[in-house]
């Protein structure tokens, strides 16, 4: 092998090109673009920072009107390459743009056209890992399409298998590793979307935290990285410690407004009951987000800190507020939605437990559940609530006999009603077998999960169960 050609495999910029990019991924766009319009040493390589660069830039702050200048700038780089004749750069540039496309059409909720866009990808990416098969960037494209498509909630299976794609986690995820070993300017990349994987859908949240603390340690200020360490600690129950990064993310270098993170403040307030500060914190979200998504969830949890305040009444305004604003597209979303529909509100002591547990303030939720009693438990469902709250809090604190008794007791709960409890305890007790190397009960409870036909988080904990039982294939074993 020529060593220039090992180079161009791994696609490496040069100096000027690698400072741009750096601004492009510390969320830098303007400064970046003042320096792409003076770039002129390579031209596909400018195509992949212009393109990465208007996307993060949809991405996080889903602006509608902007997408739609910038897909002008897609559609005159798709005809530019596809004039070009067809070479490994060439082809992976056209299959990474029709991906862009296709995340920010799902982030607009343009669900049809994001599905398009990806197939597209997906057909550019085959063929060049057939035409060159060692060019390494593809690894990052072809990863990310792994994962999306092996992830895809049942729902939306019918329509991947029209379009004849197929997908599976542990290949997009040791393509992902493979980029993170390599040479490529791209690293940066593969570790953000390696450690997105490996919490949000794997659900090792510590280790994908800390994974992005090493990282951190290389790259300090990045925001993308601190953004996404703030998301894994939450979702790890380490909310004290996101907080600590949302306080380094708030001394940063003005740059792309991160407005998310002003709901992810929200959460963890409302986690740690100052109920008042985090009113503040979803009103500034509610304020500054240009996009529908989330309005719905952050007037919900607003009018949820007015409840536990025992102010009914702006609580009863917001809730009014909530049902009336907003989608119900993403998540928390639908789930405020299918809770505003039930019409009653809720319990006020379960609400404390689940929120201080999910917080990792587990002194104050254990204080919490000793102050209820039957009479705090007037319906079933509060009832099924309750086991389920006491399995979590024990999970999280390592009491895993009793966790593993009242998860199954929320399971018998649950039964056919429309509640979440009994799919995630399902899915917590494979977790549990799986980690004691109890194969088989692990397969038998993802299977449970995936068995609740109607609950307000049916598509993440589907996709979280299928991707546990592809892992638990013996191939995929180690």
């Amino acid at each position: 092998m020529f060593p220039w050609v090992a180079h161009a495999n791994d696609w490496k910029f040069d100096a000027e090109l690698f400072k741009t990019y750096e601004l492009v991924v510390n969320l830098q766009p303007e400064k970046a673009n003042e320096l792409l319009n003076r770039y002129t040493l390579n031209t596909l390589h400018k195509i992949y920072v212009q393109t990465l660069n208007e996307t993060l830039q949809i991405l996080i702050t889903e602006d509608h009107a902007r997408f739609t200048e910038f897909d002008e700038h897609f559609k005159e780089r798709i005809k530019y390459l596809e004039g070009l004749t067809p070479s490994a750069e060439s082809l992976f540039l056209l299959g990474e743009i029709h991906l862009q496309r296709g995340f920010c059409y799902l982030n607009l909720g343009q669900e049809l056209n994001a599905v398009l866009s990806i197939r597209k990808a997906n057909a550019l990416v085959t063929e060049c890992q057939k035409k060159f098969p060692g060019f390494i960037p593809l690894k990052k494209t072809a990863g990310a399409i792994q994962v999306m498509v092996g992830a895809v909630p049942d729902k939306y299976q019918w329509f991947m298998s029209l379009l004849g794609m197929k997908g599976s986690v542990v290949t997009g995820q040791a393509l992902l590793s493979e980029l993170r070993n390599s040479g490529s300017s791209l690293k940066i990349e593969a570790d953000i979307l390696f450690f997105a994987v490996k919490g949000f859908i794997n659900q090792k949240f510590d280790e994908a935290a800390s994974g992005i603390n090493d990282c951190l340690k290389e790259q300090p200020g990045n925001p993308l990285l601190l953004f996404m360490g703030v998301n894994m600690l939450i979702k790890d129950a380490r909310s004290e410690e996101a907080l600590q990064l949302i306080h380094r993310i708030d001394q940063q270098t003005p740059g792309l407004p991160m407005h998310y993170i002003h709901y992810l403040r929200g959460e963890i307030l409302l986690q740690k009951g100052e109920y008042a500060n985090s009113i503040e914190a979803f009103k500034k979200f509610i304020e500054v987000y240009p996009s529908i998504s989330f309005k719905k969830d952050s007037h919900f949890k607003i009018a949820l800190n007015y409840w536990l305040l025992n102010d009914a009444r702006n609580a009863q305004l917001c809730f009014d507020k909530a049902k009336v604003t907003g989608s119900a597209k993403a998540e928390p979303d639908r789930y405020a939605a299918y809770q505003l529909e039930a019409g009653s509100l809720p319990n006020k002591k379960l609400s404390k437990v689940r929120f201080s547990t999910d917080g990792g303030y587990y002194k104050e939720a254990a204080s919490h559940l000793q102050s209820i009693s039957l009479a705090d438990l007037p319906t079933v469902k509060e009832q099924t609530e309750y086991y389920y709250r006491k399995a979590r809090l024990a999970h999280r604190m390592g009491e895993i006999s009793a966790a593993k008794l009242f998860y199954q007791q929320s399971i018998d709960m649950t039964k056919n009603n429309p509640w979440y409890f009994g799919a995630n305890a399902a899915l917590q007790l494979g977790y549990i077998a799986k980690e004691q190397k109890d194969f088989t009960n692990a397969r038998k409870y993802f299977e449970l999960a995936l068995s609740f036909q109607r609950h307000e988080y049916k598509n993440s904990i589907d996709s979280k169960a299928k991707t546990e039982l592809e892992l638990l294939n013996p191939k995929t074993q180690s």
